[in-house]
């Protein structure tokens, strides 16, 4: 079997994100998974952030997965059995919430069902990949089946990346020696739908416990476990009830899933060798506190598909366009792996010394503002801004507005003019090509020509995209590359 173009290896979140995108830019793309079909198996990754949802929404299915998934916007933190502070995600008039929790598995559900639906993805399943040969006009992979082989391979196949492995890659970092139970279980608990966090609490001594809210009274719950923690002994004793029952307290409940496992901080010493590429977390491992593993990979895949496909059709430009890939990806990885780090470092403290100045922080925080800003128990992931930003909003993500559809488009809303090739948006300024799109006020007429226009029905455009006359100017991936000022 031969894919002309794009080989991934994962059916994760990342690889399918990927190849869904890809197939929007024409490039056929075969991903190659090792498991026999993708098993119904708990929560895992949970908490999907709004440009997560934006992104899915460019691939069909976003606005399912938020209809789904459970939205939130208040968070509490206790230290022992104290309430210490509320706090409440901002309210605003996105498309999204700030952030949905669905469970990952029921995502992937989603997310399969659209790849075998598209006629450029073909999907394999049981097929682990025990070789990568690169040659100088593509790369062939050898497993379970015939060998595959692409012009470029994406390693999208987790921490022991047989890709990252074949392009001899290195994975440094380190891993934490606590262990995280996580439990899912279905139970009527009179909790509201927030984010509850707790530092020591009586019922998980020196230690943290979560708490997320899912679908179907489903809940979430981390405990952080000493090393030795034995899941089959804690089931077969009654310990693990007892655990459970310290939360729920006499409401009835049924486990879904139970997992054990440690956190890592790992990052790929590169993103990029020649035809094999890393995303995912083939390229970045982080403890999921702030929900930034899952979330920053479908970062990855949407970076990854527009320059694969600009590559693709100018093989000229490839190096410029991958390496770019390369440089912004492992920027978003370093930024995001220093900010898990410094949420583990307080949540896990290292001595007795360093666990004394944390909770003298948490008592203090109840009155201090100051000593509050600095309690941890995960800095909420939000998208990059990459290096290169210059102004308020290049380098950043494309703000959202109301926008009414007046000719060549049906958005309502400005993140949907994101499309598979740049987009000029023409602020207070008269568009001169087909494929850029205007934005009039309220009271501008239409403009003649056989560009997209849309209506700026609340104002809210040209406030957030700079005063008018303005042209910016949007990358595939939904950020802006560039605005500038027009001269009336």
């Amino acid at each position: 079997m031969t894919a002309d173009a794009v080989a991934v290896v994962g059916a994760g979140p990342v690889g399918l994100t990927l190849a869904l995108r890809l197939s929007q830019f024409g490039v056929p793309v075969t991903v190659l998974e090792r498991a026999e079909r993708r098993r119904g198996e708990g929560s895992k990754a949970l908490c999907m952030q709004r440009e997560t949802l934006e992104s899915w929404a460019l691939l069909g299915f976003g606005q399912r997965v938020a209809d789904r998934g459970v939205a939130w916007a208040l968070g509490r933190t206790y230290f022992q059995d104290t309430e210490l502070f509320q706090t409440a995600l901002p309210a605003t008039d996105e498309h999204f919430p700030p952030f949905v929790n669905v469970s990952q598995t029921e995502v992937e559900a989603l997310m399969v069902a659209a790849a075998e639906r598209e006629p450029l993805i073909t999907l394999r399943w049981g097929c682990t990949v025990s070789a990568v040969r690169v040659g100088p006009d593509g790369v062939r992979l050898t497993g379970d089946g015939p060998d595959v082989t692409a012009r470029y391979a994406v390693g999208a196949d987790g921490a022991r990346s047989a890709v990252r492995r074949a392009a001899g890659i290195g994975f440094p970092g380190h891993s934490h020696a606590d262990q995280f139970l996580i439990a899912d279980i279905r139970a009527r608990l009179p909790f509201p739908a927030e984010r509850r966090f707790w530092f020591d609490p009586p019922w998980n001594p020196g230690r943290t416990v979560l708490i997320h809210p899912q679908p179907e009274d489903v809940w979430r719950i981390d405990w952080q476990v000493p090393p030795e923690f034995d899941l089959a002994a804690e089931q077969a004793d009654g310990r693990l009830d007892e655990r459970i029952r310290r939360i729920v307290g006499s409401t009835p409940y049924e486990p879904v899933w139970l997992t054990v496992y440690r956190f890592h901080q790992r990052m790929a010493e590169r993103f990029r060798v020649g035809r094999l590429l890393l995303a995912g977390d083939a390229a970045h491992l982080m403890s999921p506190f702030g929900a930034r593993g899952l979330n920053s990979g479908v970062g990855d895949a949407m970076n990854l598909a527009w320059r694969l496909a600009a590559a693709l059709a100018d093989p000229r430009r490839a190096d410029e366009l991958l390496d770019a890939y390369a440089d912004e990806r492992m920027h978003a990885a370093r930024e995001n792996l220093a900010v898990t780090d410094a949420t583990m470092r307080f949540m896990v403290p290292e001595s007795d010394e360093t666990r004394a100045e944390r909770d003298a922080t948490l008592r203090a925080s109840v009155h201090d503002p100051e000593q509050r800003a600095r309690v941890d128990s995960g800095r909420l992931c939000t998208p990059t801004v990459y290096p290169w930003a210059a102004g308020r909003l290049v380098g950043a993500v494309l703000p959202d507005a109301p926008v009414q559809p007046v000719r060549g488009t049906a958005a309502t809303r400005l993140r949907e003019l994101v499309a598979t090739h740049p987009v000029r948006l023409h602020v207070g300024v008269r568009a001169r090509e087909g494929s850029d799109v205007e934005v009039i006020g309220l009271a501008d007429g239409v403009p003649s020509g056989d560009h997209p226009v849309v209506r700026d029905v609340a104002g809210l455009v040209a406030a957030r995209l700079g005063a008018a006359p303005t042209v910016v100017e949007v990358r595939p991936d939904g950020y802006v590359e560039a605005v500038r000022a027009v001269v009336p």
